[in-house]
């Protein structure tokens, strides 16, 4: 087995645990409400954070959305160091898949759209980290914009190409899994997204839930690559080092001598060469 599994484990591991991490820091701060919580008010007489006891006023400023729980400090900082490092770990792991794929089987355009959908991800996760909703609220949602589609795209691709290169019955149920957690989390994005818009308190609340269900299924998803992982060989780098497709043409055009080689003829295959 590869030590590349450690990465897609790695990333579910290290942004789930990241956000929570986040999440209790805002909660004992006083800088969001429980998700348990959904009463709300229209103000309040102080500040959730100068409130004391367990009765909090929470307002509409207070719904403990994933981007809100790391929006002041110090939690701020620790939300833009998880957000940076996974994003550039979602980079890695595209690129690396995008190469694998290359490598075992042959480029296609569900491949590619997989890579750039995955970038975009990560793009628009780095400006969701490091532009705080309550002090640049246009760069942050400009950044959960590319987040939020291309993220759900990316999964749909590739849960697409799962389908299309699986040939054993274990990359089908790898394929059957994907797609659960895919549409799992085209749910929780839909709704996240049209309670968000609602002036209810109640739905508003709700939208915060299904943002953190919908995150927790993209980064679990990305950790299902640890399957196609455990075949990553030093030939992957080599793909990506000497051109992608140009080499995947020159290594089929290889294995396919070698096959014909391979046949009643192969003694003759030294005096070819």
């Amino acid at each position: 087995m590869s030590l590349w599994t450690i990465l897609p484990i790695s990333l579910p591991v290290f942004t789930i645990t990241g956000i929570w991490v986040v999440y209790a820091m805002a909660l004992y701060n006083h800088h969001v409400c429980p998700l348990q919580n959904w009463l709300y008010n229209e103000s309040c007489a102080e500040p959730l954070p100068l409130q004391m006891g367990e009765e909090l006023c929470c307002t509409l400023d207070n719904v403990p959305l994933v981007s809100k729980s790391g929006t002041l400090p110090p939690e701020s900082c620790f939300f833009s160091l998880i957000c940076s490092t996974g994003s550039f770990m979602v980079l890695l792991i595209g690129l690396l898949h995008y190469a694998l794929v290359i490598e075992k089987h042959q480029n296609c355009f569900l491949n590619t759209a997989g890579l750039a959908t995955g970038w975009m991800c990560a793009a628009g996760l780095i400006m969701v980290g490091n532009f705080q909703v309550d002090f640049a609220k246009v760069l942050h949602y400009v950044g959960a914009g590319v987040a939020f589609p291309s993220s759900m795209l990316f999964v749909c691709l590739q849960s697409a190409l799962t389908y299309r290169l699986a040939k054993t019955q274990s990359e089908y149920w790898i394929g059957h899994l994907r797609v659960v957690m895919t549409l799992l989390a085209l749910i929780g994005l839909v709704l996240s997204g049209v309670f968000f818009c609602q002036e209810s308190f109640t739905l508003q609340h709700a939208s915060a839930i299904f943002e953190w269900i919908y995150c927790m299924l993209i980064m679990l998803f990305y950790g299902t690559f640890f399957f196609e992982f455990r075949a990553m060989s030093g030939e992957v780098l080599m793909v990506l080092s000497r051109g992608g497709a140009i080499q995947n043409f020159a290594s089929l055009e290889l294995k396919a001598y070698i096959g014909r080689g391979s046949g009643p003829h192969q003694s003759e295959s030294p005096s070819i060469l």
